[in-house]
């Protein structure tokens, strides 16, 4: 894989370590706006990067990189991953993927016509932790409650009551506890267990943006609540409950720390089956692997899946 990065904030701070230590990755460029050039420079040198740029156009001229990465603001996700796919890039886009399901549907078009590969990069889908999940769920019998929680107060949450608003706080740039927290308890949710009947989102509103909320959906036989918080905090926590036991994941929903599986007669059992400290590292080698060996098939279930989260978001946003 030979890699363009569109970006330079905190997510790409946190991910360029773990890229350096992933076999078949060749960073070859780190694309900012000009007020960032400084900031793509200072990682450029950093984690030897081939090329700084502030010209997207330019990079995606190249012939010699294959795969753009997109960790721009929400939503300019669907701006970047279509230059990029209609230069004939593979893409990976950061979540949440696009702002809505036609947004989305645009670029699996695309992907599709052009034979190209198109992922979200979404970390709990690829952790073995949620393969052990999804191994073991059927022990829990008919499942009755899902519960998560990630609720974590924001370093940016005091600037924003004082009228200082971040993207990630600014509903107009796909901001807010639904699209930044909650979305990892949704995906892990229909990862396992897919669209649900229906969907409502009960928020707590701020200066027209959900600084917390309550998603409730309904699967029919069970129900599922996800919790997502920038306001406040507690112990980060899911459950899954059935009538012959439970599953919990002890830690948030974008890493599955630790799983733990108890069954009614049997003692608890709590495994941490993840290759990596990291819960990036997983999915940038399933990444690499599926692009270096064009696993389209592959690649179109994943899309199968977001479609669904997406699906959901969008749903909840209207509710």
């Amino acid at each position: 894989m030979k890699l363009a990065i569109l970006g330079t904030g905190m997510i790409v701070k946190d991910l360029l370590p773990v890229l350096k230590e992933i076999d078949g990755i060749d960073l070859m460029a780190i694309i900012s706006t000009p007020h960032s050039i400084d900031v793509a420079r200072n990682l450029a040198e950093a984690f030897d990067i081939k090329e700084t740029s502030s010209n997207f156009d330019d990079i995606l001229q190249s012939e010699v990189i294959d795969t753009v990465y997109i960790a721009t603001p929400n939503h300019l996700h669907f701006e970047g991953a279509k230059a990029a796919l209609l230069a004939g890039k593979h893409v990976i886009c950061e979540k949440p993927f696009t702002m809505t399901v036609s947004e989305l549907d645009e670029l699996v078009g695309l992907a599709k016509e052009k034979n190209l590969i198109l992922l979200e990069a979404i970390t709990n889908q690829y952790l073995s932790n949620m393969q052990f999940m999804k191994a073991h769920l059927d022990q829990l019998g008919d499942i009755k409650i899902v519960e998560c929680n990630y609720s974590q107060y924001s370093s940016r949450y005091d600037a924003f009551k004082r009228g200082e608003i971040a993207p990630a706080f600014d509903p107009q740039k796909g901001g807010g506890a639904l699209r930044d927290l909650n979305i990892y308890n949704i995906h892990l949710v229909a990862g396992l267990f897919g669209i649900p009947k229906t969907v409502q989102y009960l928020a707590n509103m701020e200066r027209g943006v959900d600084t917390s909320g309550v998603l409730v959906m309904d699967y029919g036989t069970f129900k599922a609540i996800c919790i997502g918080a920038k306001d406040c905090t507690a112990d980060i926590k899911s459950t899954i409950q059935g009538n012959k036991g439970s599953m919990a994941v002890l830690g948030a929903t974008n890493t599955l720390p630790q799983v733990q599986l108890s069954l009614h007669g049997k003692e608890s059992q709590v495994v941490n089956l993840n290759k990596h400290e990291h819960r990036m590292y997983e999915e940038f080698l399933a990444f690499r692997d599926m692009i270096d060996h064009k696993m389209i098939n592959k690649a179109h279930e994943a899309l199968e899946h977001s479609r669904v989260v997406m699906t959901i978001l969008e749903r909840a946003a209207r509710s």
